[in-house]
């Protein structure tokens, strides 16, 4: 089994009877989710794709992604929310840190490296994106469905702008890549009239469940990520939880356990990780579950935490403060069969750690893991864990449909559309307002009286 959860550690705090009043609810929500009539139903395309993947799709992505690994040392990915975060996690999660360091002592990295642009307004990061780009070799691979998102435009323009000055429109043409809409749309419409190589966002699947659609899987084959092997291991999800039945099927019951705690007011979950690649994954995971679940004045709030770091900052809310919240924590079982990096004797160091000489580093992270675990159920709040025996493609590809579909049930289970964004769209009209773009005067009026009153107050 690639993935087990384990809900023990918060027996303290949860009886079996109360995970089990939400076995119809979860009926009902398998069964809007499945027969495709519940709300947001037409954005439920996610559910079956990894079994329905379209095979003449993959070869067409990796044959691609091998023509911009054999022109580029550098692809930017232009995407905002879901467009780059579940690349971003995959990415992260799955290599070093510190894989592009070859490539400035003068070596050439096995794969081209991933940057990102179009995920905030800043420019001082674009600013520094563009000197850096002048030392590399690059491409770019803009998403969005619309092609009218403002932060991935303005970062489009740029730096295709950047590119077309650096080899020419003719050479630059080859360099950028876009998914989009598959027949309309800004972007649909500049790539077929550039003749630029294009994939599809895929009707049915919205921006945070689209990880594993060419949205993702094109930068990742660039990367040089196994994108066979993470789809295979959301197969193997797919199957593992289409049984509606809570003690059959982990991926539901971590959603019957989280909605449980929610109405015995804990109201914030906190995803626990033990491993640093895991930071973007908890980034994927918060728009996920608060873009999904975030509705009519509902949904529990996502927070992450990476310990032991935040053990030394967080860690004293977390055991001390308001007793809102429970923990998910993803737990990484070392492998047996790597190496493992062990204290060194050195008796000049007086450090305190002669009693640990010959202890593998992993296991000490792991007693950590545990030490905080029941302390943090001691100081009142509940842990339970997600234990993943191998990490790499396969099992995170299972990881990614595991929180998909239990994020689907939970929103059905607290009556809102998992699958819409509504509340995102506010600060875009206000911001088009405020910018002066046509239609929106008597807003702009509005909100411009409003900020004086503010700001002079």
């Amino acid at each position: 089994m690639t993935l087990r959860y384990d809900d023990t550690p918060a027996r303290a705090f949860l009886r079996e009877h109360e995970i089990g009043y939400s076995q119809r609810a979860i009926e009902y929500g398998h069964d809007l989710l499945h027969r495709r009539h519940g709300a947001g139903a037409a954005y439920t395309g996610w559910l079956d794709w990894p079994s329905q993947t379209h095979r003449h799709d993959l070869p067409r992505i990796v044959q691609v992604a091998k023509r911009i690994q054999g022109m580029c040392d550098t692809l930017v990915v232009i995407g905002i929310g879901g467009s780059y975060l579940g690349t971003r996690a995959t990415i992260e999660s799955l290599t070093s840190p510190f894989r592009d360091m070859p490539v400035r002592t003068g070596q050439k990295t096995p794969f081209p490296t991933i940057w990102y642009a179009g995920h905030q307004l800043s420019e001082t990061y674009l600013k520094q994106l563009l000197v850096a780009l002048e030392h590399r070799d690059f491409a770019l691979h803009v998403i969005s469905k619309s092609g009218t998102t403002t932060e991935p435009a303005i970062a489009f323009r740029v730096l295709k702008q950047a590119l077309e000055r650096r080899y020419g429109k003719a050479e630059a043409q080859k360099r950028i890549i876009v998914t989009t809409d598959a027949s309309q749309g800004a972007l649909r419409q500049q790539a077929t009239v550039a003749g630029y190589d294009s994939f599809v966002v895929p009707d049915d699947v919205g921006g945070r469940y689209s990880v594993l659609t060419a949205v993702g899987l094109l930068p990742l084959a660039v990367a040089g990520i196994d994108i066979e092997a993470m789809i295979a291991g959301a197969q193997e999800a797919e199957r593992q939880y289409a049984d509606v039945r809570l003690d059959h099927n982990a991926c539901y019951r971590y959603a019957a356990v989280r909605n449980a705690f929610s109405r015995k007011g804990k109201t914030v979950e906190l995803l626990a990780y033990y491993e640093p690649q895991l930071h973007m994954f908890g980034e994927w995971w918060k728009q996920l579950f608060g873009e999904s679940e975030g509705k009519d004045q509902k949904g529990i709030f996502p927070a992450t935490v990476q310990f032991t770091t935040d053990l030394h900052s967080m860690g004293q809310y977390i055991q001390d403060g308001m007793r809102h919240m429970f923990e998910t924590v993803i737990d990484l079982v070392p492998s047996k069969q790597a190496e493992p990096l062990t204290i060194p004797q050195d008796a000049q160091a007086h450090d305190g750690l002669d009693d640990l000489v010959g202890q593998p580093i992993d296991a000490i992270n792991q007693q950590a893991m545990y030490g905080t675990l029941l302390a943090h159920t001691d100081g009142g709040v509940p842990n339970t864990l997600i234990h993943i025996e191998q990490w790499n493609a396969y099992s995170l590809g299972h990881l990614f449909y595991f929180f998909q579909k239990a994020c689907a049930i939970s929103g059905y289970m607290l009556g809102v559309n998992p699958f819409d964004q509504p509340g995102v769209e506010q600060y875009k009209q206000n911001m088009y307002a405020l910018l002066g773009k046509p239609g929106y005067e008597t807003l702009r009026a509005a909100l411009q009286a409003r900020l004086e009153g503010t700001l002079h107050e």
